[in-house]
């Protein structure tokens, strides 16, 4: 059983109809996304028809939940972050808005290898952070509370592999707006096979000045530009 797990979409279309077409060369079982389809990036309506097209598992992210059910805006996030989901308000259709609102906080299956969990933030609010690189001890409290072998999370823009006792840590990385010094689309696959899963990070190129120019062609923040060229803040 192999899972391909991919998170913060963020929007970008170029980004996400590469990562399908890797997908088709690299097969698997099952697609999930682990939230944030918006933000950021300049095609939030394509990115989520695109996801609802392809009928994949899919979790409730920050920025989706602050779309979708305006939470209004956040001391600490006014700026880029705030100016770009303004804008993806806008742009959205009812049906679309209703598809983010309806997301669920995250979901888990049962492989091979045991439960496997998924949430952008944390198992009940999107907008927390688990820290994977937190003390070992609290990790594995939080595997034990959630009797799961491989926990993935998002969020953090970056890809990222742990494993602790029994359990395996992940962050897929992000599609649309890779943090992690390279540009490109983030892609993890796991296969839940044998006594514990393995995982492979994939970076899939794809046509990123395409992306940077929609982002300016749009007039949203030019920083965001800058980010998907060079994959550095």
């Amino acid at each position: 059983m192999r899972i391909a797990f991919i998170s913060d979409l963020h929007a970008n279309i170029h980004a996400l109809t590469s990562v399908k077409r890797f997908l088709s060369e690299n097969i698997v079982n099952q697609v999930i996304v682990v939230g944030d389809l918006v933000g950021y990036g300049a095609s939030p309506g394509p990115v989520i028809d695109f996801v609802r097209r392809e009928g994949w598992a899919t979790g409730l992210g920050s920025s989706d939940m602050r779309v979708s059910m305006e939470l209004g805006e956040r001391a600490e996030r006014k700026g880029v972050a705030d100016q770009v989901l303004t804008w993806t308000r806008k742009m959205l259709t009812p049906e679309q808005n209703d598809y983010l609102r309806r997301l669920p906080p995250g979901g888990r299956i049962m492989t091979p290898v045991g439960r496997v969990r998924f949430f952008h933030g944390s198992p009940h609010n999107p907008e927390d952070r688990i820290d994977l690189m937190a003390q070992e001890r609290d990790l594995e409290a939080l595997a034990d509370t959630l009797s799961a072998r491989v926990i993935v999370v998002g969020g953090s823009h970056v890809p990222f592999v742990r494993v602790i006792g029994d359990t395996t840590f992940l962050d897929p990385g992000s599609v649309g707006l890779s943090l992690n010094h390279e540009p490109g689309a983030d892609v993890a696959i796991v296969d839940c096979v044998g006594r514990r899963p393995k995982v492979s990070l994939h970076k899939v190129t794809y046509d990123f000045a395409s992306s940077a120019f929609d982002i300016m062609a749009w007039n949203l923040p030019p920083v965001i530009a800058d980010v998907i060229r060079t994959g550095k803040m």
